[in-house]
């Protein structure tokens, strides 16, 4: 597609759950929505999903993500492989470029989310121990797996901190570790004391997995042994596109929206982990629910049709 052509109703930018939800609910409100998805969804990371609805023997990520993509392509979805670099207002719509793609859209939504920031084992180290459960990234969604485990938490800032106190409710054998001399706030330490979460200040230097624990190495040359680690050093918003428009973000670097999940600019909108919320796959879905409807609707008007 050029510059030239007619613009399309919608274009979404990023390939996850979020992204998916919008492509599926616009192609069946009739919009031609065209979704740009550059890989690397946090889903695609998940070796089974237990806490996602309608699924009681859990789902792979990437079997979740495949099947959402089948939905979408059989109600008119236009799913590309590529990178959206470049946005710029056109009129009043917003001209977008990807690769050799250029495309002209009446709106654009960003389900665009975020990286994890990953600890110091070799990516082929790292996949192995997460999808044996020996590496986990998300409390919320799989403490409830990791019940009455030996769990290490890794990253001792609030975040870190408060992750352990959460694990607390499912093992009484939690411990908080960081990767670099640090002290913690005096009520930190008084919090974790008192759920009985222990605090080792030693920096951890490397991790070595094998098929019956997981081994944390400290500086001193000494280790223990867990079951499970949960690394908690924060996550990276992908909000590069969106920087480009000077929106504000939050102190996480997520973006704000309404509660009908606009920017603030016309024809703009946001949904997903890559705005300021609990970053789940539900409430992902839930966003792109609202976001295609609002689309939809605020289309609609903008072509002086009553809104649904």
């Amino acid at each position: 597609m050029n510059h030239t052509d007619p613009p399309v109703d919608c274009v979404i930018v990023g390939g996850g759950p979020a992204g998916l939800t919008a492509a599926i609910y616009l192609s069946r409100f009739r919009r031609r929505a065209v979704l740009f998805d550059r890989g690397g969804s946090r889903a695609a990371m998940i070796p089974r999903s237990h806490n996602h609805a309608g699924y009681p023997d859990g789902i792979p990520g990437t079997e979740l993500l495949r099947l959402m993509a089948e939905q979408a392509l059989k109600y008119g979805a236009d799913i590309r492989q590529g990178n959206v670099t470049g946005i710029a207002r056109a009129g009043e719509d917003w001209c977008l470029s990807a690769g050799s793609d250029t495309i002209v859209a009446r709106s654009v939504l960003f389900a665009t989310g975020v990286d994890n920031r990953y600890p110091d084992i070799p990516k082929d180290v790292h996949d192995a121990a997460l999808n044996a459960g020996q590496l986990r990234y998300c409390p919320v969604c799989d403490a409830f797996e990791a019940s009455g485990q030996r769990i290490a938490v890794v990253g001792a800032e609030s975040h870190g901190v408060a992750e352990a106190l959460f694990l607390r409710h499912y093992s009484p054998m939690v411990s908080l570790h960081t990767r670099e001399e640090c002290e913690l706030h005096e009520k930190d330490r008084d919090d974790l004391a008192r759920a009985g979460v222990g605090w080792d200040p030693r920096p951890v230097v490397r991790y070595a997995f094998d098929a019956d624990a997981v081994r944390l190495h400290f500086a001193d040359g000494s280790a223990i042994e867990v079951d499970t680690i949960y690394p908690a050093l924060g996550s990276d918003p992908n909000v590069e596109l969106i920087a480009q428009l000077g929106f504000r973000l939050d102190g996480d670097r997520c973006v704000l929206t309404d509660s009908h999940q606009r920017m603030g600019l016309s024809g703009l909108y946001a949904a997903g982990d890559v705005v300021a919320a609990l970053d789940q796959i539900s409430v992902a879905m839930g966003h792109a629910a609202v976001a295609a409807t609002t689309i939809h609707n605020d289309l609609r008007d903008r072509d002086g049709q009553t809104p649904a």
